[in-house]
């Protein structure tokens, strides 16, 4: 009996020494470029996903070594054949996921975003004033305007074709309303070289001059305003903007899936910098995908070239990918939920992307 408690009390620990060192043999951890998640810099590994795992394995105690996949497919490929133990990136957390893969905690709110490049080409800028010009917000005002100078223009030929000393140089409707119409026009431009005669005429052109000045502020204000807005926003200011236009996205993505379940066609690129070149190049409008990248790209290699359009739309997380089961899991979660109590978290988040993560 005394040497079967001997046993035990050396296998006790045995085992409690291989719980206190790092595993001998490296967890194997699939990721794929997408930064600022992760990128090569120095040939090295870095950024946020990089950072964090770095973090969590201290706490689960564990080395690992990080397989590159070049999409997220391959990626949970790796995953589900055992090649990988886990995967981290930026994956989103989706149902149809869940039901092949289990997810950590989320490690990262996220959601999908439209980017576009800069409106600055004069052709874009003539196609903008065009269509301010005929849009629903001015048209109905340039039309009624249209109507008004008509009108006045009758009023004066009615009022002043009989005056001796008139400006109308044929007196009769036709060519006379021309006249009066060209000086209603050029009234409301602020151009006109005569004046009608007829005292009732006057008192008419007076106040169709100071309804042309009224209009022409309002106009002027309007068109002002709008175009500067669609100068800085362009012609796609949300997903509803999309149809019709050459989107890209990355294959299989989350992004990709919704635009084809919302019927907008779109390109499929295996990595988010083909669609970024795709966008400079102008073979596309504009790309959907994952907000956090596009808004780093925006803000640093494309700063000046590119915006986003419109605010964030299908909010997703995204979390660490295991197998079915996985052991690591549990430890993972705790490990996580450690990191954003202890402060940890926060300060990878603000490196990375300013403010707090939490």
């Amino acid at each position: 009996m005394k040497w079967f408690i001997g046993l035990f009390i050396f296998y006790s620990c045995l085992t409690a020494s291989a719980l206190a060192q790092p595993t001998a043999e490296p967890v194997r951890v699939a990721t794929r470029i997408v930064k600022p998640f992760v990128f090569e810099e120095k040939g090295q590994l870095t950024g946020f996903s990089v950072e964090l795992w770095n973090e969590i394995a201290k706490q689960v105690n564990v080395k690992s070594e990080f397989v590159i996949k070049p999409t997220v497919k391959e990626l949970l490929a790796s995953i589900n054949n055992h090649e990988a133990a886990l995967g981290i990136a930026a994956i989103s957390i989706t149902a149809e996921r869940e039901l092949q893969w289990d997810f950590s905690q989320p490690m990262f709110d996220a959601g999908l975003q439209i980017l576009t490049p800069m409106q600055t080409s004069r052709a874009a800028l003539v196609k903008t004033i065009l269509a301010n010009l005929f849009s629903s917000a001015v048209l109905p005002y340039i039309l009624g305007v249209a109507i008004i100078l008509v009108v006045i223009a009758h009023l004066v030929w009615l009022l002043e074709r009989r005056h001796p000393t008139g400006m109308l140089a044929h007196p009769r409707y036709f060519p006379g309303i021309f006249e009066t119409c060209w000086w209603a026009a050029s009234t409301l431009a602020t151009q006109a070289d005569q004046m009608p005669r007829a005292a009732l005429a006057r008192v008419v052109a007076v106040f169709w001059m100071f309804a042309s000045v009224v209009f022409i502020a309002y106009f002027t204000a309007a068109v002002t305003s709008s175009l500067t807005l669609q100068q800085l926003r362009g012609d796609i200011n949300g997903p509803e903007d999309l149809p019709g236009k050459r989107v890209a996205s990355v294959t299989s993505s989350t992004a990709d899936e919704y635009l084809r379940r919302h019927n907008i066609e779109v390109s499929g690129f295996a990595n988010v910098e083909d669609a970024f070149q795709a966008l400079q190049t102008g073979q596309v409008d504009a790309i959907v995908y994952d907000a956090p990248v596009l808004l780093y790209y925006a803000a640093h290699e494309g700063k000046g070239k590119v915006q986003t359009a419109g605010a964030i739309f299908r909010k997703e997380n995204y979390g660490i990918a295991f197998p079915d089961k996985s052991p690591l899991r549990k430890r993972v979660n705790e490990a996580l939920l450690k990191l954003k109590e202890n402060g940890t978290y926060d300060q990878l988040y603000a490196k990375w992307f300013g403010g707090s993560g939490s």
